[in-house]
């Protein structure tokens, strides 16, 4: 696969469909005042603490000394930041003016009112230097709302792929292809298994949580030929198909995978790897940065590999953190400010400059894999990140229709309640408490009722 700019573009083709996703959800907020805290030169941001979020809290100052504006963040990890920006949006507080949301709030949270759209802020259409042709298409398309305006602006995207120590593999005898199969996978994983001291074969997440646990297993769920839901909003989660990806999800991470795994992440599991605790790890494509940056102990010892599948051609998610505005706040044009630097080629050449290229927050700017400093850098895992983010499908990820666009989720308000609450008994499935069956069809019954609010919709 070249990597050159009509394959970057052709990344952004896969979820051109993403933004006439049609939402519901509860009624209308929005108006003027909140976002005054700190005064007229500051904003507030809520974020999450993914490394790249971290990076950008440090490097702030950058923007504050060309701006005049002030920046105070609220940085929480993942689960406790999507609780607290679905208050507070969902309120209209006016306690934060920009927050980190994904595709998958932002096409709702629009229809509900309760984001400006970038469209609609004098800033960003002054803006001469943000360059949005050069953001992928598809992260575009995906954080736009369905009116067709643009309600958010990447920092960085992702998809999903599988990420392990070559030099342990081979040792080991072990050979993981560009594309395996889950069954090669889960094989690789029992010979890995101690191949080094106290080394266990995988890392899969655990962790209760629709963004968490959910984002790998509905990506098994949909190559074993399961899904949440039919096109006609029939729910089938404890179908034969989900059933048998769940049954091997947490077979293979009880069985192999890390210790604590009930309560692993992608936090724990980023740990894990770098501290050579798992030989393999099947997570984001993000996550690659921060395994090759100058400071990893693993850096130059990981090999990449795509999504393992099973009836399905692909499997990996399409996935970006995203920056967006509150309704309420009255600093939009600050705000933009903030998010067109955060999000710009700009910020990207200061992480390459300062932290190393292969940490910038990628997967955003077909520019990116143009730079010859970034492609030397990130030699390793830009291609197949590239290859990852163009192969997935959200409009089609399984076997069957759908009667929502999304791979990692489903693209209505309720899944972020219905995900969760069927994730803590998969969490307790890994931990030996509940079995699939008692999961699946508690899961089944909270799937049917949501169910029942769309049908013949």
């Amino acid at each position: 696969m070249r990597w050159n700019r009509k394959v970057a573009a052709a990344a952004g083709l896969s979820a051109v469909l993403v933004a006439t996703t049609a939402c519901a959800g509860a009624g209308g907020a929005g108006g003027g005042g909140g976002g005054e805290g700190g005064g007229d030169n500051s904003i507030n941001v809520l974020m999450v603490n993914n490394p790249q979020m971290l990076a950008l809290q440090k490097h702030a100052g950058e923007f504050t000394k060309e701006s005049g504006i002030t920046v105070n963040f609220t940085v929480k990890p993942e689960n406790e930041m999507r609780n607290q920006a679905a208050q507070e949006f969902a309120n209209q507080s006016g306690q934060f003016d920009v927050a980190t949301l994904s595709n998958f709030e932002i096409p709702f949270y629009s229809k509900n009112n309760w984001l400006w759209s970038m469209d609609d802020i004098q800033a960003y259409k002054d803006d001469k230097e943000f360059n949005q042709a050069d953001i992928f298409p598809a992260m575009t398309e995906s954080l736009k709302g369905p009116d067709g305006k643009l309600y958010g602006e990447p920092f960085y995207g992702e998809s999903s792929f599988l990420m392990y120590r070559k030099d342990v593999a081979d040792k080991a005898g072990v050979t993981i292809k560009d594309k395996p199969t889950w069954d090669e996978v889960a094989a690789a994983a029992a010979k890995l298994d101690g191949a080094e001291s106290g080394m266990k074969g995988i890392c899969l997440r655990g962790l209760p949580g629709w963004g968490e646990v959910f984002a790998p297993l509905t990506t098994v769920v949909n190559t074993f030929g399961g899904t949440w839901f039919e096109k006609d909003w029939t729910a089938k989660v404890n179908a034969p198909e989900f059933k048998e990806a769940t049954t091997f999800y947490t077979d293979l991470v009880k069985a192999h995978g890390e210790a604590g795994a009930a309560q692993a992440g992608f936090a724990e599991c980023l740990t894990a790897t770098t501290q050579s605790k798992v030989a393999m790890w099947y997570d984001a494509t993000s996550a690659a940065g921060s395994l090759e940056a100058p400071d990893s102990p693993v850096r130059g010892k990981m090999a990449y590999a795509q999504a393992p599948v099973k009836l399905t051609d692909a499997s990996g998610w399409l996935y970006t953190w995203a920056w967006a505005i509150e309704k309420k706040s009255q600093k939009q044009d600050n705000a933009w400010k903030f998010i067109s630097w955060a999000s710009s080629q700009k910020y990207e050449e200061l992480v390459g400059a300062q932290d190393g290229w292969a940490t910038v927050p990628a997967g955003k700017r077909i520019s990116t894999y143009e730079n010859p400093e970034y492609k030397k850098e990130a030699g390793a895992f830009g291609e197949a990140t590239l290859k990852a983010i163009a192969e997935a499908d959200p409009v089609n990820p399984g076997v069957q229709p759908r009667p929502t666009i999304g791979i990692q989720f489903v693209d209505i308000p309720e899944f972020t309640d219905l995900g969760t609450k069927v994730s803590q008994d998969i969490s307790a499935v890994i931990a030996g408490k509940k079995t699939v069956d008692e999961a699946l069809n508690n899961g089944q019954k909270l799937a049917e009722a949501v169910g029942e609010k769309y049908k013949g919709q």
